[in-house]
Order: structure tokens, then C-alpha cells, then sequence
């Protein structure tokens, strides 16, 4: 699964009527090189997305962090460069968290730099990230089946386990960390043995258990909840939003193409914003 090279361009907003079965589109932002995170600052009211800019495990400096407005305008299309293959993002405070392969770099969202980085030893493929209320960050190597935390400024492996089916999305809840596994059984290009579902890892103990039922979905990648004990994720290989409940039954919100990657999703206003990595574009859809 290798992301195409995109050619940059300027960013469009275009506010479309057309209706999902469960889901209505609200604005498209185009013109973004292989987006793959997006993260709402509700302090500046603007989304942070990463964009790979190049292949996904590419060491090139093509990566960049764009802003874009709450309308999905482009307010400015390169605002961090000089990343790799940038993915998940997290914050903490005025520290803006990105995954770049093989290791952790911390922003300074204020100033508009970047304060630091932390290499994570033996990770390949890190994806995901998300900070909690301490400031630690938890961040998903999906080629390792490991969770990396940064803790009092150093990266290091928390938890390696095959359990987790190659972690992809991240989230915290209740003393447990949830996963987003892309599936057991990963192959070169990408494709697994059987589909993700989503996992529960118990924050002190460790303990590796399914949500509910342990039902396939699909290949994972974003993760956020959506309330009352619900889940939404993304499916990067078919495509598409699903609602996954607590006992793991799942339905599909949305068909999408190719590459639906690490979504963010605004309860006050039922919006899910998902990156579409392979269309270099970011969606946003209002759920019913």
C-alpha cells in the first residue's frame, strides 16, 4: 500500500447537497498531497491535517502539516514541512504530537515550530497517536504490533503484543486504551488474513480483550468516539465510515473510495471529518 505522489495545488472548498444514506456531505477541501490525519484545535477553531506528500514509508522530508479552517478553507497549505511520512496526530496543551515512521515529533502549535523529536527504536511503520490528560502519548506501530508511549520525554516500547492484530487508530476510555486493529495476518501489500475489529487494553494490567462480540469490520485505520458507548472508524482498504457498538456489532455510515484514513469527528455537531488519502482531499460528512 503505497500512497502516490500527489501534485500540490491550491485547496477548494466546495459545499456539496449530495446525500448518504446516513450521512450528508457537508464541505470537500481538495488539493492536499496524501492526507492522511486530521485533528480539530477547538482553542484556535481549525483542523491540523497531515499530508505524506510521497510515498508512506519514504524517508524524503515531502511531508507537511497543512491548517485548514472550520469550513474546510485552506488557511495555510504548508505550515510545518521538512516530515517524512507524517500520520497521526494528538495533542496536548500547545504541543501538537505527529507520527513521522520511526519516530515522534512534538510542535509548537503557538509559535508555529517544532520543538522536538523522539525516535522510537525498532518501529517501522508508527501511525496513530493520542495524548492523555498527563500529557503521555500512546502511539501504534502497525508493522510491529507494538504501542510505543512517551513518557517524561522518552519513547519506548509500552506494549508488543499479537494480540493486537496491527494497531492502527488510538483512543482512551475509562482506564483502557482502544484499538483500531487493521487485522490478523498482515501480507506485503497490505491485505490481511481477516478484518480488524476493534480491541481494549487495560491501562494498568495490560490485558488485551475484544470490544464485545470481537466482530470483523475491516482494515481500521481512524478511530473516535461518537457517544453513549459507540465508535466510529474508517476502513482504508474498501473504504468507508462504520459505527461499531459496544457488544462489536458494526453497521456502515458511509461507502467511500480507497484510502478513507484517520478521521476526526465534532459531537456538538455530529460531524465526521475523514481524510481521503488516495483523492488528496479531506471530507466532511454530517451524520444522521
Amino acid at each position: 500500500m503505497n500512497a502516490p505522489r500527489m501534485i500540490a495545488g491550491t485547496a477548494v472548498v466546495l459545499l456539496v447537497a449530495a446525500h448518504a444514506s446516513l450521512a450528508d456531505e457537508a464541505w470537500t477541501a481538495s488539493g492536499l498531497e496524501a492526507p492522511e490525519s486530521v485533528l480539530y484545535d477547538a482553542s484556535r477553531d481549525i483542523f491540523y491535517v497531515s499530508n505524506i506528500s510521497g510515498e508512506m514509508d519514504a524517508k524524503d522530508g515531502n511531508g507537511f502539516i497543512s491548517i485548514l479552517g472550520p469550513d474546510g478553507s485552506l488557511k495555510q497549505a504548508q505550515w510545518i514541512t521538512g516530515l517524512n511520512g507524517p500520520k497521526g496526530l494528538a495533542m496536548h496543551g500547545d504541543a501538537l504530537f505527529v507520527t513521522d515512521i520511526d519516530r515522534l515529533v512534538a510542535v509548537d502549535v503557538a509559535g508555529g515550530k517544532v520543538l522536538g523529536t523522539y525516535p522510537a527504536e525498532g518501529a517501522q511503520f508508527l501511525n496513530d497517536a493520542v495524548a492523555d490528560a498527563d500529557g503521555r502519548v500512546f502511539v501504534s506501530d502497525t508493522l510491529t504490533n507494538r504501542i510505543y508511549l512517551l513518557d517524561a520525554g522518552t519513547l519506548s516500547v509500552w506494549l508488543e503484543d499479537e494480540q493486537l492484530a496491527h494497531p492502527n487508530g488510538l483512543a482512551l476510555q475509562d482506564g483502557q486504551l482502544i484499538v483500531a486493529a487493521w487485522g490478523p495476518g498482515l501480507k506485503p501489500d497490505f491485505s490481511t488474513e481477516g478484518p480488524g475489529y476493534l480491541l481494549t487494553v487495560d491501562l494498568t494490567t495490560k490485558a488485551i480483550s475484544p470490544l464485545g462480540s470481537g466482530t470483523g469490520v475491516g482494515n481500521l485505520d481512524g478511530l473516535e468516539a461518537e457517544g453513549d458507548g459507540a465508535w466510529l472508524a474508517t476502513d482504508w482498504m474498501a473504504g468507508g465510515l462504520a459505527r461499531i457498538q459496544p457488544d462489536g456489532t458494526s453497521e456502515q455510515l458511509l461507502d467511500l473510495n480507497q484510502g478513507s484514513a484517520d478521521l476526526e469527528y465534532l459531537p456538538e455537531q455530529k460531524l465526521a471529518i475523514i481524510p481521503m488519502m488516495m483523492d488528496g482531499t479531506v471530507v466532511a460528512h454530517r451524520l444522521d
